[in-house]
């Protein structure tokens, strides 16, 4: 997966789209990754005596598919694909296809 956390993203598909978030957690097995404070969906809870939390509907943060999401370049500001490159000590780094920048 070319996405990587703490990446600042765009969703380009769905009803937040258009919005940037940070990816906060990714979800390997599933490929979908939880971005901060987007997607957010109502759940009700019971509440909890032994965690001591109440009950109520609260709002979570759902897993976007990386399908529908794009890492956005601080250089160009823009939603990009990424590339890889080797470097000549042989390191493996990601860089920006539309300004060639290096993340």
């Amino acid at each position: 997966m070319k996405i990587r956390q703490n990446d600042k993203v765009m969703i380009v598909s769905g009803k937040d789209k258009s919005k940037i978030g940070k990816v906060v957690k990714i979800l390997s097995n599933d490929n979908k990754v939880l971005v901060e404070g987007l997607n957010k969906v109502k759940r009700h809870v019971k509440p909890n005596p032994y965690k001591q939390e109440q009950g109520g509907i609260k709002e979570i943060e759902s897993p976007v598919h990386v399908s529908n999401v794009r890492v956005v370049c601080d250089a160009c500001a823009n939603p990009t694909k990424i590339g890889y490159r080797f470097t000549e000590d042989g390191k493996k780094i990601r860089y920006c296809k539309k300004c060639d920048e290096n993340f």
